[in-house]
């Protein structure tokens, strides 16, 4: 096992039950909001300010993030001169490439299959789902009422495509960007579970001619 998993998903789609499935299958590190406490460990930025900017963005500087010309301190250190929604970006993919560059893991969501986009173990899933699939789980999940829980869901959408559009060059959702995309409609969450066990063994194992 090698592969590094990233898992971007639709809000309700049950992502985050997937991929705790799945690393816990394989026998390696699972991060969700994990990933928000380790980079406020990492960085000393409080974990609040992580959770509450956690798949938004706000007026930012787009490639110099993602493509590492960001400015850094003489030592090598985040510009304290930053401002600081610019360092909570920063710290968090940071911490994302850290843990790509320690060995196989599964990450859910934040950017991180374009992230680790130059990683040639990394494999990307997309996973999608049926409206009234979604609203059934949210509303398992949250304390919302019925009628306002579709525009929950698409409010929640929108505001993880407008983070990962401005981050990358890519949009959110578009299959060419994705190794695999599933519908968790059609195949049950053990079956997507099943299904992306199956696609990493595959292409482990694959030697092209």
């Amino acid at each position: 096992m090698r592969s590094i998993i990233t898992i971007s998903r639709e809000f309700g789609s049950g992502g985050r039950e997937i991929g705790k499935l799945l690393a816990k299958d394989l026998d390696i590190p699972f991060y969700d909001k994990e990933l928000l406490e380790m980079a406020s460990k990492d960085s000393g930025i409080c974990e609040e300010l992580f959770v509450k900017n956690d798949e938004s963005y706000t007026n930012s500087f787009l490639f110099s993030l993602v493509m590492g010309s960001y400015p850094v301190s003489a030592d090598g250190r985040i510009n304290p001169d930053l401002p600081l929604n610019h360092k909570i970006f920063l710290a968090q993919f940071d911490t994302i490439r850290k843990l790509g560059d320690k060995g196989p893991c599964v990450i859910v969501g934040r950017c991180a299959d374009y992230v680790l986009r130059d990683n040639p173990n990394v494999i990307n899933f997309f996973l999608t789902g049926d409206m009234s699939d979604k609203k059934a789980r949210i509303l398992g999940r949250y304390d919302i009422e019925k009628d306002k829980v579709e525009d929950f869901i698409k409010k929640t959408d929108k505001r993880r495509a407008s983070y990962y559009n401005y981050y990358t060059d890519q949009k959110w959702g578009a299959a060419p960007n994705f190794d695999l995309c599933i519908n968790t409609s059609k195949t049950g969450i053990q079956g997507a579970v099943k299904l992306m066990k199956e696609y990493i063994t595959i292409k482990e194992n694959y030697r092209p001619k």
